[in-house]
Parts: C-alpha cells; sequence; structure tokens
C-alpha cells in the first residue's frame, strides 16, 4: 500500500482516510460516543417525521420546516458516520474516488440546507409573532414547497463546483487523506496544481451562507423582539418568546460548533490536527442529535403527541 501512496498519478482510483490521526490508539473509545449521538440523531429525527405526519394538527409551516430539518441532519449524520466507524472498528480506509467526491459533496449541500432551512424557521417564527393575522394566508403550503426547493436549489448550485473542481486537479503526491472524512479542504491539500480557485471559491461561500443567513436571522430576531416587548404584560412576553426558544437553541447549536471548526481549520495554525479533526466531526453530529430532543422537550406539541402515542402503545 505504501508504494502506491507516494507513486506519481493523476486519478487517484481511491483515498486512505486516516481516522483521526495522532488519536489511533483511541479510535474504539471515541466510536463509542459518536455511535450513541448516531442512533440517538436517527431515533430522533425519524420520530419527528413519524409524529408530523401522523398527527393532523401538526401539519403546518412551523412542523414543515421542521420536518425538513430532520431529513437535512439524517442524510448530513448518514453521509459520515457509517464509513467513519469502518474506519475505527474494522481499519476500513479506503474509499473510492467517486466516492469520496460523493461524500462531500453530500456533506457541504446538507450543511448549507441546514442553515438555509434555520432561516426559513426564523421567517415562520417572524411572521407568526409581528403578523399572526396572516400568518396563514402568507405561508400557505404552496409557499413552504418553494421556500423548501430554494433551499435545496441554493445549496446544490452553490457546493456543486466543489467536487467539480477537485474532480479536476492532479493528485501527484499522495492520496492519504488526514481526516476521517472527504473533508473538502482535506482532499484539495492533496492536488499538485494551483487550487486558489478552491480555496477562494471555499471562502466566498462559507461567508455568503453564514453571513447572509446569520444576518437575515438577526434581522427576524430583531423584529420579533421588539413586537414582544410591545406587548402589554410581562406573562404575554414571556409566553411569546417561549415559541421561540426551541429555534434559538437549534441555531446555536448549529452555528456555534460550525463557527468554531471553520475559525480553527483556517486560523487556528497552532491548534493540534486531532483537535480539528474531532471539531469537524462535532459540527456534523451534535446539531442532528440535538435538534429533535429540543424540538422534542420545547416544543408542547411534538412533547405530547410523543407522549401519548407511548402510552397508547403501552395500552
Amino acid at each position: 500500500m505504501s508504494d502506491s501512496n507516494t507513486t506519481d498519478f493523476t486519478n487517484p482510483s481511491t483515498f486512505i482516510l486516516l481516522g483521526i490521526p495522532g488519536l489511533e490508539a483511541a479510535h474504539i473509545w471515541i466510536s463509542i460516543p459518536f455511535c450513541a449521538m448516531y442512533i440517538i440523531a436517527i431515533l430522533g429525527n425519524f420520530t419527528i417525521l413519524f409524529i408530523v405526519k401522523r398527527e393532523p394538527s401538526l401539519h403546518g409551516p412551523m412542523y414543515y420546516f421542521l420536518c425538513m430539518l430532520a431529513i437535512s441532519d439524517l442524510v448530513m449524520s448518514t453521509s459520515i458516520l457509517p464509513k467513519m466507524l469502518s474506519i475505527f472498528w474494522f481499519n476500513s480506509r479506503e474509499i473510492d474516488f467517486s466516492a469520496c467526491l460523493t461524500q462531500m459533496y453530500f456533506i457541504n449541500l446538507f450543511s448549507v440546507m441546514e442553515s438555509g432551512i434555520l432561516v426559513a424557521m426564523a421567517l415562520d417564527r417572524y411572521v407568526a409573532i409581528c403578523d399572526p393575522l396572516r400568518h396563514s394566508t402568507i405561508l400557505t403550503n404552496p409557499v413552504v414547497a418553494k421556500m423548501g426547493l430554494a433551499v435545496v436549489l441554493r445549496g446544490g448550485m452553490l457546493i456543486l463546483p466543489y467536487p467539480f473542481l477537485a474532480r479536476r486537479w492532479p493528485y501527484c503526491r499522495t492520496n492519504i487523506i488526514s481526516h476521517s472524512y472527504c473533508e473538502h479542504m482535506a482532499v484539495v491539500k492533496l492536488a499538485c496544481a494551483d487550487t486558489r480557485v478552491s480555496n477562494y471559491y471555499s471562502l466566498f461561500v462559507a461567508f455568503l451562507v453564514i453571513g447572509l443567513d446569520v444576518f437575515f436571522i438577526a434581522m427576524s430576531y430583531i423584529q420579533i423582539l421588539m413586537a414582544i416587548f410591545s406587548l402589554p404584560t410581562k406573562e404575554a412576553q414571556l409566553k411569546t418568546f417561549g415559541t421561540c426558544v426551541s429555534h434559538l437553541c437549534v441555531i446555536l447549536a448549529f452555528y456555534i460548533p460550525a463557527l468554531f471548526s471553520f475559525l480553527t481549520h483556517r486560523f487556528g495554525h497552532n491548534v493540534p490536527l486531532h483537535f480539528h479533526i474531532l471539531m469537524a466531526n462535532v459540527y456534523l453530529l451534535v446539531p442532528p442529535m440535538l435538534n429533535p430532543i429540543i424540538y422534542g422537550v420545547r416544543t408542547k406539541e411534538v412533547r405530547d403527541r410523543l407522549l401519548w402515542l407511548i402510552t397508547h402503545k403501552g395500552m
């Protein structure tokens, strides 16, 4: 294997994923919390989808967006966990070149989509609180469907250049990726060509998506807070703000690890490689695990329906 990793080649048939370099001896132990997070994410997000599908009273914009978020979380976590666990458990490090680019595309696509869904959910909260009488006429099912389609198309168009450019580069140094999955920049760094186009484009996408989405979410919540503070009683203010707490928690669970991972990757040159990789995995695994828990605990309608299903099954 060592010969194939050092000889010249321009189109490798496979890449070698190292997992978490420097922590190879701990791979089995690291896999335990990662596997637990994945199981919770799968069960939690499928439960959300099942409850919303079964309960007609939950067939509204907020819960449609929640279902979009659940699907995004399922695909994003499934894009990395099975292969990562095969590395940790069976030392199965090889990944086909095309499969690597596909994994790269889906990870980045659904990360961008998740950010877009959070913006759509912020818009839903804005309309529900600032213009409640028109909520049902503004956010109709066709409008929600168009917003979902726009989120998918935006992500698809922005991320498509990633694998397209990565496929064009010649790879004549090595096919060893010092990562647990096919992270975009980890793959691009292997190319023996001027990859500034990929570097600049990935920065452009990161600043465009995070910058614009956070801006729109912030603007929505400024308007929401102004509307809340204008309510006559403290009880009404707390009750109205309570409808936003779940969404705010999900926003923090997504953007804080994403921003931390991005900053340490770009500017934390003295940060150990294994810490970079652990943070990159946390960014992709923690939100899918937390989102259904947050909405299950904080949203009365989801919580009540889940408890009813459990007790009804028990009877």
